[in-house]
């Protein structure tokens, strides 16, 4: 992957920004795009200074922590981690379901691994341990020029406050869900208090600068950013978002997020000419089917896709 120098945004015509908020009428409730072609800095920007809950999307930010960490010689993506039982996080999929008894330990890139490609939740948390805490997350944002962008919880913290569950062990999800079967439905309900918490959201402008600081090498070292952008492009969760209407075999590294209301997906998007550009779609507070929300990240990505490829 070609790594880019720091190109100033050139605003693109309104036209852009207006085809998309028509042909995503209806299918969400609100959207955020924020998208800039790497070489050219052709920007476009929909409700880009609105805030966001991020939901997984967030764990892009505690990766670039941990990989700035790598890059000091902090941390070794070869080195052994334990992965302590009471870190663990339920879910689909998940290290809290393959490896259920205690004694488990990764290397650090296979924490990395499905933190990203399977928004493994267990994963993340111990990775913001290493990544030394949600706090130090937020302060190398600010330490790359990052503003309205915010990390404050662990996921399993974010479970917690989105179900409204006081306890904090890992089973109370799993025996709050088998207590209360219609918490199963409600995770793709919107929930407006949970949004209306300023925790853990961001801008999709603010979102891009990261995307930005990562790929122009502002963030992470060649080699630390060759390694997250190969684990983003082997993502398997949203098939339906970014890739969803674009040509087969399209290179496209991502990152998604999902709670309730909240569904987003992050990332670059590789042109037919070689060229690339970062894009971040947020929608919130969305009352419509699971379906139509990918939809329209989907219609996102494909018509920015068709807007860039046709500037060359």
């Amino acid at each position: 992957m070609k790594q880019h120098n720091t190109t100033q945004p050139v605003l693109a015509d309104k036209s852009i920004a207006q085809k998309i908020e028509k042909i995503t009428q209806g299918l969400v409730g609100r959207l955020g795009v924020a998208a800039q072609e790497l070489s050219s800095g052709l920007n476009v920007s929909i409700n880009g200074d609105e805030t966001f809950a991020m939901a997984s999307a967030y764990k892009i930010a505690i990766a670039t922590k941990v990989m700035d960490r790598v890059d000091k010689g902090e941390l070794s993506l070869d080195q052994m981690v334990d992965v302590p039982h009471d870190m663990y996080v339920a879910g689909e999929v998940a290290i809290a379901e393959r490896f259920p008894y205690p004694g488990v330990q990764f290397s650090l890139a296979n924490l990395i691994y499905p933190m990203i490609t399977e928004s493994d939740n267990t994963a993340t948390d111990v990775c913001m341990g290493l990544a030394g805490g949600a706090a130090a997350v937020t302060e190398n944002l600010r330490r790359l020029g990052i503003n309205d962008f915010r990390v404050d919880r662990l996921t399993r913290e974010i479970l917690m406050d989105f179900y409204g569950l006081p306890a904090t062990s890992p089973e109370a999800i799993a025996e709050a869900i088998s207590k209360n079967p219609a918490l199963v439905p409600a995770q793709v309900d919107p929930n407006p208090d949970f949004e209306a918490d300023p925790r853990d959201h961001t801008t999709p402008n603010a979102y891009l600068k990261l995307l930005l600081a990562i790929d122009s090498g502002t963030a992470m070292s060649s080699e630390s950013r060759e390694f997250l952008l190969g684990v983003m492009s082997r993502t398997r969760t949203g098939a339906g978002r970014l890739r969803g209407m674009l040509p087969k075999g399209t290179p496209v590294a991502h990152k998604t997020g999902t709670t309730g209301g909240v569904a987003n997906d992050v990332g670059y998007i590789t042109l037919p000419d070689g060229r690339r550009f970062a894009i971040a779609v947020f929608t919130n507070s969305s009352k419509t089917p699971a379906s139509d929300r990918e939809r329209a990240i989907a219609e996102v990505a494909r018509a920015l896709y068709d807007f860039y490829y046709f500037q060359s």
